[in-house]
């Protein structure tokens, strides 16, 4: 029965992912250094936003290339590894709540020393722009269930936020994201295998890129970075904060 559920949500997430008309999707990899004392390595991620008739779709891989520091040895392969993707529907983009959308959303990932759990979202999306949608912000309240998690309240609040050519500077952007949700979780865990726990998790993650190709004929290059400011995030209690400088190719 189990796995007959598990089936039938996975047809239905292929559906509303991939059963749209087909449009043109904003594909990138960044390649970001993490100077955050608890951190000292090298992230990739790939990140793709397709927007079509029917709503948008958003995804994201983060590869972790710190295998080095769980065992003993050279770096043979990524040390962790997070996936998310969400679907925004929206059947009513001629209406008056053109800019509200629902989402469904999946998080998950793997470490070399603990699973980040498989984590299940669903809500509302609202969607607020500049008239020549140069600035964007996305706001989400989202049921969140987290397997085998508690949590005194099961959702995640979220903003997302772009900004292009900042303070009239042609391709220098900000953008970013911030997530607030409720997860019981263990922290700050102790040689003699005692720790701490946190009832909620706080990440935002603001970037600046600088679109440098532009001056040399090729507009997919950018340079840059971001910072991490977290509170009780992963395996960490009380706040962090964690810059990156790094590079964008946008495909």
């Amino acid at each position: 029965m189990k796995a007959n559920k598990l089936t039938a949500i996975a047809i239905l997430l292929a559906a509303l992912f991939f059963a749209t008309p087909k449009a043109k999707a904003q594909v990138n990899a960044q390649v970001l250094y993490d100077f955050g004392s608890d951190r000292e390595f090298v992230t990739l991620t790939l990140e793709m936003f397709k927007q079509d008739k029917w709503g948008n779709t958003y995804f994201f891989v983060d590869h972790d290339f710190n295998y080095d520091q769980h065992v003993e040895g050279p770096n043979l392969a990524p040390g962790g590894s997070y996936f998310e993707i969400a679907r925004c529907l929206n059947f009513w983009q001629n209406s008056a709540i053109k800019n509200l959308s629902l989402q469904v959303e999946y998080n998950g990932g793997i470490t070399k020393s603990y699973p980040i759990n498989n984590a299940w979202l669903v809500g509302v999306d609202y969607f607020i722009h500049s008239k020549d949608f140069k600035n964007t912000l996305n706001l989400k309240a989202l049921y969140k269930n987290i397997q085998e998690k508690d949590s005194d309240v099961p959702m995640q609040l979220t903003a997302v936020w772009a900004m292009n050519d900042l303070f009239g500077v042609k391709g220098l952007k900000f953008d970013g994201f911030a997530d607030f949700w409720w997860e019981t979780h263990a922290v700050d865990f102790r040689e003699d295998g005692t720790c701490d726990t946190k009832k909620t998790v706080f990440i935002t993650e603001p970037q600046l890129w600088y679109n440098v190709g532009q001056h040399f004929g090729c507009d997919n290059l950018s340079l840059g970075g971001e910072v991490e400011l977290s509170n009780n995030f992963g395996s960490t209690g009380g706040f962090k904060c964690r810059p990156c400088l790094g590079v964008k190719w946008d495909f």
